[in-house]
C-alpha cells in the first residue's frame, strides 16, 4: 500500500469511526508523517508495510536524536501505534510492528492550580468601568464553575444554556457532548452579561447563537480568553504560570479536595479514562499536614498528668 493511501484511510477511520476533531486527525496524521519521511529516507524507499520492529526503533531513535521531548515521543509513537492498528484492522499487515515498542516514561506532573482567593484576586482585578466587563467576569466564573476548556467555553450557544434545569450543554474534545451542572452565581453572572451588553454588541447572523462574543459581535478566540487569564494574573499580583485551562484543574482540584466522588467530577470534566481524573486527587501539602495534625492519634496532645 502506498503512504497516500495509507493516510487517507486513517484520516477517514480517525474521522468517521473515532469521531475525533479534525484538529486532532491533523495531529495524528503529522505525527505519522514524521514516520513517513524517515521510510522515505532508505533506499529503496520503505512502504507502510516493509517497516520492522528494528526501523521503528531507530525511527524513535532518530526523534529523540533531534530533541523531541519524552511527552512528544509518547505522542508521537502513540499516533503510530494507532496507524498500524488501522494497518492491521484492514489486513495490510499481518503483523503489528509497534507491539514490542515500550513508550517513554513520562514524570507525572501535578497540575498547577489556583486557591479559591487567587480566583476571587483575578475577579476583584476586572475593571467594571471598561466595555464588555461583564463578559469578563461571567467568562472566568464559568470556566471556574464548570471546569470548561477555553474552546469549549468560546463555542458555547445561548441553545445550550438550560438554565432551569441548572445544566448547560457542552461539546468536547472529538466532538463529545455532555451536560455540566452550572451554579446560581455563574448563571446570574451571564445572565448580567447577556441582558446588558451583549445585546448591544453588532449582530453577525455567524454568531448569533454564540454566548461570548467579542466587540464586534463576532466569535471569541481563545487567544483572547488566554491574553485576559494572563492579563489578570499580572493584575492580581499571581505569579504561577497560568492559562484559561488553569481554571479547569481548579475547578477539579477543588472537587476532589472537597469530597466529590472522582467518578462524577469524571462525567463533569468529559474524561474519556479514570485515570485521567485521577491526577487530581493530589492534595495541597498544607491541607495534607493541617489535616495530619488534627486527626493521627500520635500527634494528638495529651490529657492529664503523667503518672
Amino acid at each position: 500500500m502506498t503512504w497516500d493511501n495509507a493516510l487517507t484511510d486513517l484520516r477517514m477511520h480517525l474521522k468517521l469511526e473515532r469521531s475525533l476533531s479534525d484538529r486532532t486527525v491533523e495531529a495524528y496524521l503529522r505525527d505519522v508523517g514524521k514516520l513517513r519521511v524517515f521510510a522515505g529516507s532508505h533506499t529503496p524507499p520503505l512502504k507502510p508495510e516493509d517497516i520492522t520492529l528494528d526501523d521503528l526503533q531507530a525511527f524513535i531513535t532518530s526523534v529523540a536524536k533531534q530533541g523531541l521531548s519524552a511527552t512528544s515521543q509518547a505522542r508521537l509513537l502513540s499516533a503510530v501505534r494507532g496507524f498500524y492498528r488501522s494497518l492491521r484492522r484492514e489486513k495490510v499487515v499481518e503483523n503489528d510492528p509497534t507491539e514490542m515498542i515500550k513508550s517513554p516514561r513520562l514524570a507525572r506532573k501535578l497540575p498547577v492550580f489556583l486557591t479559591f482567593e487567587e480566583i476571587n484576586a483575578m475577579v476583584a482585578a476586572i475593571d467594571r468601568s471598561r466595555k464588555l466587563a461583564h463578559r469578563d467576569v461571567a467568562m472566568i466564573e464559568a470556566l471556574y464553575s464548570c471546569g470548561l476548556r477555553v474552546s469549549e467555553l468560546c463555542g458555547l450557544r445561548r441553545s445550550w444554556l438550560h438554565f432551569g434545569e441548572g445544566f448547560i450543554r457542552v461539546v468536547g474534545k472529538g466532538d463529545k457532548e455532555r451536560l455540566v451542572p452550572i451554579g446560581p452565581e455563574a448563571m446570574r453572572l451571564i445572565g448580567i452579561y447577556m441582558d446588558e451588553e451583549r445585546v448591544h454588541l453588532p449582530r453577525q447572523a455567524k454568531a448569533d447563537d454564540i454566548v461570548f462574543l467579542n466587540a464586534r459581535g463576532g466569535p471569541l478566540s481563545r487567544m483572547s480568553v488566554f491574553n485576559l487569564v494572563k492579563k489578570l494574573a499580572v493584575a492580581a499580583g499571581i505569579r504561577k504560570t497560568i492559562s484559561p485551562h488553569t481554571f479547569r484543574h481548579s475547578f477539579a482540584t477543588h472537587l476532589v479536595e472537597g469530597g466529590a466522588d472522582l467518578r462524577a467530577v469524571q462525567e463533569m470534566l468529559g474524561h474519556a479514562s479514570i485515570t485521567t481524573t485521577e491526577i487530581y486527587t493530589h492534595l495541597d501539602r498544607e491541607y495534607l499536614r493541617s489535616n495530619i495534625l488534627q486527626f493521627h492519634p500520635r500527634t494528638q496532645k495529651k490529657t492529664g498528668s503523667a503518672a
